[in-house]
């Protein structure tokens, strides 16, 4: 396929009025649609269902980590209420590899429908069927390895090796009779990978020589010139931290990342230090991960945690979850006094892992109150302790140079991600309508060798709160910050049946605000107003005299205190 240069005049891509899109038309017999459900304007909830001639294909269902603006929240799932209705027609869901982003929402998936298969890598469906057994679900699975062909209904899939934090990771090509599409899943191309696994560029070069008429391609590094270095670069910073740490070390890192782990573990062993996982998910991954032959763990190395007590504080390392300042995850808890392990003067943490935007305050609180115990903490601001899982700028211009994409849709990343990414793929070659800036739920069709945005479908968050999924709402969030930042008054207000008027004064109990005997003199008058004003106006609802009594104390609030507190009334008859 011969492309142009664009130089000179800049191009912009398809970026849609997606507030103006409504419900999809029909799709074309040799059409292909894609709808990501997650993935795209946020870091996490990654979730791409694609759909041909009457069948379902799904690539990843992961979670996104809730922010501080999301109290009590637990995870965030895709909506699946585009499936929900069509859960029949899924022929296979498909997971690029073992992090939670990709793999965290399977369990809730199958809770609709438990025998879709689960198609991916050996690691990958390890991780995944500890996850699920967790959740009572034995799932059906498909393990594929890199140079596989596999047949799910009219999707004839095509797997190729990734280089990725991870072991085992894939990037599929998805065949159909509306064309060849490529979903590069997480990736970087590492060219000295710890385990010697590089990104199979020879598979992107043929799937290029074919034809890619749409390209998915990971867009969390875009915005990063160069290169993104080798995991090997990190090895002498580690080995820095277990020569010359006096006492204990502490290492947190993502859970599911082995490659970061076995650094940590041939660190340990060359100092002659011994280590114990902390953490149910880390214990539960890196067994899965040593069993299946993806961690070298030399023998006597790990012990159990009660173990360590008989060492020496210089001969002990701790690998544990934490790192994102998750605030029930271990490394949390040692900030905060509230676990077993008690970090003091001369222990060195360790973070290794990058920050996910969104949870920088988070991870610096933790720090701070590690620091304040006495730790040296050791992170990506002050040494070379992580590089990215994900290609940066000039290896993903390399990727577009190769594959020759006709269409492209970033995927995997913020609106700024997406949009850099999009502005590489113009600057090789790909014409700029051709490159499509979605949101989600946008429903993009490839009909005819061309994509266009035809409608858009329900994307909202969904909020797991323990063991409730849904039940939390954008509504109940906001009702918690307002508790958490304006308080709380509770007005009881006795009316006189016959007249609606109070027959006392209102009683006011109230939390998390500062007042005195006289702080509610003046809103009292405003409450009795309402009620002659209903009374007048034949209005005797007990939630509509709620709902009036509630309207008065939240202007009287503001007008008086600058204050914008949660209003709970209650009417009652004498």
């Amino acid at each position: 396929m011969t492309r142009s240069r664009r130089g000179g005049r800049q191009a912009f891509p398809q970026t849609q009025p997606h507030s103006r899109l409504g419900t999809p038309p029909p799709l074309p017999r040799d059409g292909l649609r894609v709808v990501a459900l997650g993935g795209l304007g946020e870091i996490g909830r990654n979730m791409t269902v694609f759909e041909h001639a009457g069948k379902l294909l799904v690539v990843d269902c992961g979670v996104l980590f809730p922010e501080e603006h999301q109290p009590g929240v637990d995870v965030i799932l895709p909506d699946f209420s585009f499936l929900r209705d069509r859960l029949d027609d899924v022929v296979g869901l498909v997971l690029t590899h073992g992090h939670e982003d990709h793999i965290g929402g399977v369990p809730y998936l199958l809770r609709e429908r438990r025998d879709i298969p689960l198609v991916g890598s050996r690691l990958t469906l390890a991780f995944v069927s500890a996850k699920l057994q967790e959740h009572g679900i034995r799932p059906v699975t498909v393990e594929v390895r890199e140079g596989e062909r596999r047949d799910l209904g009219p999707f004839d899939l095509e797997f190729a090796a990734v280089n990725h934090s991870i072991p085992d990771s894939l990037a599929v090509g998805i065949r159909t009779a509306a064309g060849l599409v490529v979903h590069t899943g997480d990736f970087k191309m590492d060219q000295f990978p710890l385990d010697g696994r590089i990104t199979d560029l020879r598979a992107f070069a043929r799937w290029g020589e074919e034809g890619v008429d749409l390209f998915l391609t990971d867009s969390t590094n875009a915005e990063v010139p160069g290169f993104t270095l080798s995991e090997q670069e990190l090895t002498p910073a580690i080995e820095t931290v277990f020569r010359t740490a006096p006492r204990r070390v502490v290492v947190s890192s993502f859970a599911s990342h082995v490659h970061r782990i076995q650094q940590v573990l041939d660190a340990a062993h060359a100092h002659g230090r011994k280590v114990a996982f902390v953490g149910r998910s880390m214990v539960r991954n890196m067994g899965i991960a040593r069993d299946l032959g993806y961690l070298t763990v030399p023998d006597g190395l790990v012990v159990d945690l009660k173990d360590l007590d008989k060492l020496p504080d210089r001969k002990v390392a701790l690998v544990c979850t934490g790192s994102q300042g998750e605030p029930m995850a271990a490394l949390s808890r040692m900030a905060t006094r509230d676990h077993v392990i008690r970090i003091g003067e001369g222990d060195t943490v360790l973070l290794a892992s990058s920050l996910i935007p969104g949870n920088e305050n988070a991870i610096y609180r933790v720090i701070n109150g590690l620091t304040k115990w006495g730790a040296n903490v050791v992170h990506k601001g002050n040494a070379k302790v992580h590089v990215s899982g994900h290609a940066s700028a000039g290896e993903l211009v390399y990727c577009y140079n190769l594959v020759r994409p006709r269409n492209v849709m970033p995927v995997h990343g913020e609106w700024r991600h997406l949009r850099a990414n999009a502005d590489l793929a113009i600057k090789t070659g790909v014409e700029p309508d051709r490159v499509v800036v979605a949101e989600d739920g946008v429903v993009i069709d490839l009909v005819g060798g061309r994509v266009a945005a035809t409608g858009k479908v329900p994307s909202h968050h969904v909020y797991v709160d323990g063991n409730t999924v849904g039940g939390a709402t954008e509504d109940s969030l906001a009702e918690r910050r307002t508790l958490a930042a304006e308080g709380v008054i509770t007005v009881l207000v006795t009316v006189d049946p016959d007249t609606g008027l109070s027959v006392e004064r209102p009683e006011f109990l109230t939390r998390g605000l500062v007042q005195d005997e006289t702080t509610f003199d003046a809103v009292v008058p405003a409450i009795e107003k309402v009620l002659a004003k209903a009374a007048r106006d034949g209005v005797d609802d007990q939630e509509q005299l709620e709902q009036l009594v509630a309207r008065a104390i939240s202007t009287w609030a503001h007008r008086t205190h600058r204050r914008s507190p949660l209003i709970i009334p209650v009417v009652m008859d004498a």
